[in-house]
């Protein structure tokens, strides 16, 4: 009877643990959350955003006696013309939030640079300083003939390099103020020996905008989310051989252009001889021609607290009051300076 009893003890247990594990499982709050929906959400908070809230409307600019086609953003009915020039890498729509606050005091213009969003050109990589110059006089001419309005020139990291030497030339007699983003001689010449691997190291390929948009947000390179999701896509374009998205400018094809963007830029900025903005991301890029020349007061500078190399992506409200405000403190109008009190004949709006 002993033994009976101890060969059913494991019986019985067995039995027991088997109906145990037949029980439907005790239900709880985690385990009833469905795991789609957070997929979805995911999905959606890095969804591409449209432009059309943003800015106006968009266009082609064909470029006479050649097969080169620019496409350009705009916004704003009256005002100069805040003329926006991107950084490697970007489009126009990097300057779309901003756009949207800058265009209820000013015209904008934001124009995708060679190489770059949905712009055409024979050469996509011929991304000297001096063919940009001249691309971006070529796009003036083709918009407002030979008599272009006001013009405040600005310019983010790559694009503010464009932006300098344009207004060093002296050759845009409407040219009525200089913004340069973030880029500085002696910090764009130092870091230019990193420069290959930094783009090396980007990730290369994306199975989908949304990936390309939540990557962008959490590798540091933008940081409001809602302009990511305006401007990445126009940065990328799909592959058919590789199944994905990949970045639209080659930009490590165009190693050898690159000192030129920098070299000397310091100098050049200063000499140009309209009001100057310098917004910066942190306080240690100033070289020492910029350094005098700021004890000098030859241009404003502003130091944008809590923000990455795109200030006018993650700061884009405290950007376009930044501009609006440097328009109205140097009284830049749709002509040229305005003088309180001198009245002005009436002119064609351009």
């Amino acid at each position: 009877m002993e033994s009976s009893n101890l060969t059913s003890v494991p019986e019985d247990d067995e039995q027991q643990q088997h109906q145990q594990n037949q029980k439907p499982p005790s239900l709880s709050a985690f385990a009833s959350l469905p795991t789609r929906p957070a997929t979805q959400s995911c999905l959606q908070k890095y969804a591409p955003l449209e432009w059309t809230g943003l800015f106006d409307k968009e266009e082609d600019v064909c470029i006479p006696d050649s097969n080169d086609v620019f496409h350009v953003y705009m916004a704003g009915t009256e005002g100069p013309v805040v003329f926006c020039l991107h950084g490697g890498g970007y489009s126009g729509l990097s300057f779309a939030l901003s756009a949207s606050k800058i265009k209820e005091k000013a015209r904008v213009v934001a124009m995708d640079l060679r190489g770059h969003g949905k712009t055409s050109t024979e050469n996509e990589l011929g991304l000297s300083v001096e063919a940009m110059c001249n691309d971006f006089f070529a796009v003036v001419k083709a918009m407002y003939g030979d008599f272009p309005p006001a013009i405040v020139l600005v310019g983010h990291s790559m694009g503010g390099s464009v932006a300098v030497h344009v207004a060093a030339k002296r050759a845009l007699p409407s040219l009525a103020g200089l913004v340069v983003v973030d880029v500085v001689e002696g910090t764009a010449m130092a870091s230019l020996i990193h420069m290959q691997k930094l783009l090396s190291s980007r990730m290369q390929h994306f199975s989908s905008l949304e990936k390309a948009i939540e990557w962008s947000v959490k590798g540091g390179s933008l940081r409001k989310i809602d302009s990511a999701r305006v401007s990445v896509p126009t940065t990328l374009k799909y592959n058919d051989a590789k199944n994905c998205y990949v970045y639209r400018t080659c930009l490590e094809e165009t190693e050898q252009y690159w000192r030129g963007w920098y070299e000397g830029l310091s100098d050049k900025f200063l000499s140009c001889p309209v009001p100057k903005l310098l917004l910066l991301a942190e306080t240690d890029r100033l070289d020492r021609s910029l350094t005098i020349g700021q004890m000098q007061g030859k241009f404003q500078m502003v130091v944008v607290r809590h923000t990455g190399h795109a200030i006018q992506e993650d700061t884009p409200d405290e950007f376009a009051t930044l501009v609006v405000n440097f328009i109205s403190r140097n009284r830049i109008g749709p002509h040229g300076f305005e003088i309180p009190g001198l009245h002005r004949p009436s002119q064609p709006q351009q």
